[in-house]
């Protein structure tokens, strides 16, 4: 059967989020039905990460398996079609035929995630599912230096969720930056692999520092405590967008346990 890669943007406003649910709609729900109604097959997207409620994405990755034989672009391209015929808030922005070994979920080697914050008084209209909106002045340049105490290999056991359902609470981030342009505060982060909330949990806390409420020993005395009580809050999902997934060598699979899992 031929693999077919896709590279999905979404806006995740209107979705139960990535995971087909019987709770409501999904953004895998919506492609897997464009894909039965193109080709008459009804298949099981497998993607390179399970995005909560709310989260966007503008460079998530799934892959599907169809018994006929397609061009990517014309895959592409008429799985576009039905979706906006749908009116769903997805787009695929490419395809392509692939070998059986890639798997879109086990063969990725880096994840890279994008939280924002609006920090000004007045309210956000435009931005209002789009960003945090943070009332306060923010110190990024003390968010940033506290987001270092979280970079590296670490049992993070204190920013994963009470319900995630990894095995291993260690993951090593390789990078957690926190920038400003204007009244726009960016959190980037990377890391081959991410625990359930971690970034919403990391987002949170580096939160309290800016306002002044924590110090960046404060983010190292939480990390060390190896307790989800000493956690800040979390960030709602709506800052929270999947920026883009890298891949090495297709034949080789993540060097994590299979069963542990990436929900943000």
């Amino acid at each position: 059967m031929p693999r077919y890669r896709m590279v999905v943007e979404y806006d995740g406003t209107p979705y139960v989020g990535w995971q087909r649910q019987d709770n409501g709609h999904s953004v895998q729900a919506a492609i897997e039905r464009a894909i039965h109604a193109m080709t008459g097959q009804r298949v099981s997207l497998r993607a390179a990460g399970r995005t909560d409620a709310g989260v966007h994405a503008f460079g998530q990755v799934c892959h599907v398996d169809l018994v006929r034989q397609l061009k990517a672009q014309t895959l592409a391209n008429g799985v576009n079609a039905h979706l906006v015929a749908e009116n769903e808030k997805v787009a695929i922005l490419e395809a392509e035929e692939v070998p059986e070994t890639f798997d879109a979920r086990f063969s990725a080697t880096k994840r890279h995630y994008l939280y924002r914050i609006i920090s000004r008084p007045a309210p956000i209209a435009i931005e209002a599912m789009r960003a945090w909106h943070i009332r306060k002045p923010l110190d990024h340049e003390a968010m940033h230096a506290a987001a270092q105490m979280l970079v590296g290999y670490h049992d993070f056991t204190t920013f994963r969720a009470a319900r995630c359902q990894a095995r291993n609470p260690a993951r090593t981030i390789e990078r957690l930056d926190v920038s400003r342009s204007g009244e726009l505060v960016e959190i980037r982060a990377s890391a081959q692999s991410f625990l359930h909330n971690q970034i919403r949990s990391f987002a949170g806390t580096l939160k309290m520092v800016g306002e002044g409420k924590w110090t960046t020993g404060d983010v190292r005395d939480a990390l060390e405590a190896k307790d989800r009580a000493c956690c800040g809050p979390v960030a709602p999902p709506h800052g929270l967008y999947f920026m883009k997934v890298e891949y090495g060598d297709t034949s080789q699979l993540l060097r994590y346990d299979p069963e542990d899992e990436d929900n943000l």
